[in-house]
């Protein structure tokens, strides 16, 4: 009967790692891609999306996209904006790739109700092409600060430092200056009319496709170069977030990566309390590695260094010591999220890559059986009654090693046994004693005088 049950934990183990191995490692790219060039050879135009918070996440997917964009000769890379704001060192991080790409960039804020607040408007601001659908919004990007008691607002050294970098990309990218430095002093929002009269965007559209029709035939300069865009009609080539990525933008979500910090102290607290759980610190402790990195104090590569070795460690553990597989298994998934957290190397062939997860997938997947197996049978070993066998059976007298104060060491048969009072009184050692009981490999004893001086009453 348990070997049948342990057969349905397998097999049901296998079918969720191999349809979760089906999920991640399917092929990115949408089936309504169309990946065929045109008739006169038009160079195709890249697209992207934002939506929500600006996480990790986002900046690794669009960096990605940048350079799939260059490989597929695109003409163009626009990214769909809708975001709130989001994480400051990926936002930076966005502006740099825009500001540097060898392609011209553009940003559209759409649909009709989205908006580019805080976070957004440094990013629509570092693009090349800056556009926006009717009923859009831009601006409000004053930085703040959390804590305890909420948001706040930062000091002055911040903002104007943030200011004067809004500053600078807008006058780089040829808009008003002043007007963007507002974004951030003043908290300033333009509509997306407001905004095309300014000069802070150039063109309204409602969709990608109206914006390919508004840019046929204009000419961008960038770095130096002259970019004449033919993007009527033009191909739109397109690409979804891998695994990695969507688990870096799940992660440092800045509300999700609290609450994962909280769980994970939560959790410590929780095993030091009760000394020998073991779940709860081993679960707090992938949690609070997890939480520090959605709070952006460790970067990705950090991260995913640190998890590995955490889970190589939590598996030694398991190997040298009694923890019913409760260590191996958390060294597994900390060497799964690990493996997805380490970046692709630019160097590295694609291939490669999807080979290693493949390969971390069914290490994993080893392991976990290994572990399952192992510990199924240590738990079955200490609770099967081995009455059968005269060796297992419990001694009926030993002589005490230690002060059983109320637990000791006996030893009976050339042994040493793990003993306890059984009335608990201290047993002083050197003292023979009986056995009155026995659970698993644990004694429980009485001293031989007790039940002489019993026996003696008895006549």
């Amino acid at each position: 009967m348990k070997n049948n049950k342990l057969t349905k934990i397998i097999a049901t183990t296998l079918v969720l790692i191999f349809a979760f191995s089906g999920i991640a490692f399917a092929n990115p790219l949408s089936a309504d891609v169309d990946l065929n060039v045109t008739a006169d050879d038009q160079q195709p135009v890249y697209f992207a999306e934002l939506e929500g918070a600006v996480t990790a996440g986002d900046n690794t997917f669009l960096q990605r996209q940048v350079e799939k964009a260059l490989e597929e000769n695109a003409q163009l890379f626009v990214l769909r904006l809708n975001t709130p704001g989001g994480l400051v060192d990926a936002t930076m991080k966005m502006n740099e790739l825009f500001l540097n790409a060898e392609i011209p960039v553009a940003v559209l804020v759409a649909p009709s109700g989205a908006i580019a607040g805080s976070a957004g408007a440094f990013i629509l601001v570092s693009s090349d092409i800056a556009a926006m659908a009717p009923g859009t919004t831009v601006g409000a990007a004053q930085p703040v600060a959390m804590s305890p008691e909420g948001t706040q607002d930062t000091d002055d050294k911040t903002v104007q430092f943030y200011a004067a970098h809004m500053r600078s990309m807008a006058r780089e990218q040829g808009r008003p200056a002043d007007l963007a430095e507002q974004f951030v002093t003043e908290n300033l929002t333009l509509d997306a009319r407001d905004a095309l009269e300014e000069g802070m965007i150039e063109y309204i559209a409602g969709n990608i496709t109206e914006l390919m029709n508004e840019l046929d035939g204009t000419e961008i300069e960038k770095q130096g170069v002259t970019y004449t865009l033919n993007t009527t009609g033009a191909e739109i080539l397109s690409d979804e977030m891998t695994l990695s990525e969507r688990l870096q933008n799940w992660i440092s979500d800045p509300q999700i990566s609290f609450l994962i910090l909280m769980v994970g102290f939560m959790g410590i607290y929780m095993g030091l309390s009760a000394p020998g759980t073991i779940v709860p610190e081993v679960g707090g402790l992938i949690l609070l590695i997890l939480g520090i990195y959605g709070l952006g104090l460790f970067d990705t590569n950090t991260t995913g260094i640190v998890m590995i070795l955490l889970g190589l460690g939590l598996i030694g553990a398991e190997i040298f010591t009694s923890g019913f597989g409760i260590l191996g298994i958390g060294g597994a998934i900390s060497l799964a999220v690990g493996a997805i957290l380490l970046p692709m190397e630019p160097l590295m062939a694609t291939d490669w890559y999807t080979t290693f997860l493949v390969t971390v997938a069914g290490t994993v997947l080893g392991l976990l059986l290994i572990i399952i197996v192992v510990a199924q049978r240590v738990i079955q070993s200490r609770r099967k009654y081995t009455g059968g066998s005269t060796f297992f059976n419990a001694p009926e007298k030993g002589i005490t090693t230690e002060e059983l104060n109320p637990e000791g060491m006996i030893k009976t048969r050339g042994e040493l046994w793990k003993a306890r009072s059984d009335d608990g009184n201290t047993i002083p050692p050197q003292t023979e004693v009986e056995v009155v009981r026995a659970e698993t490999l644990k004694l429980w004893v009485r001293p031989m005088q007790d039940k002489k001086e019993n026996a003696d009453q008895g006549n």
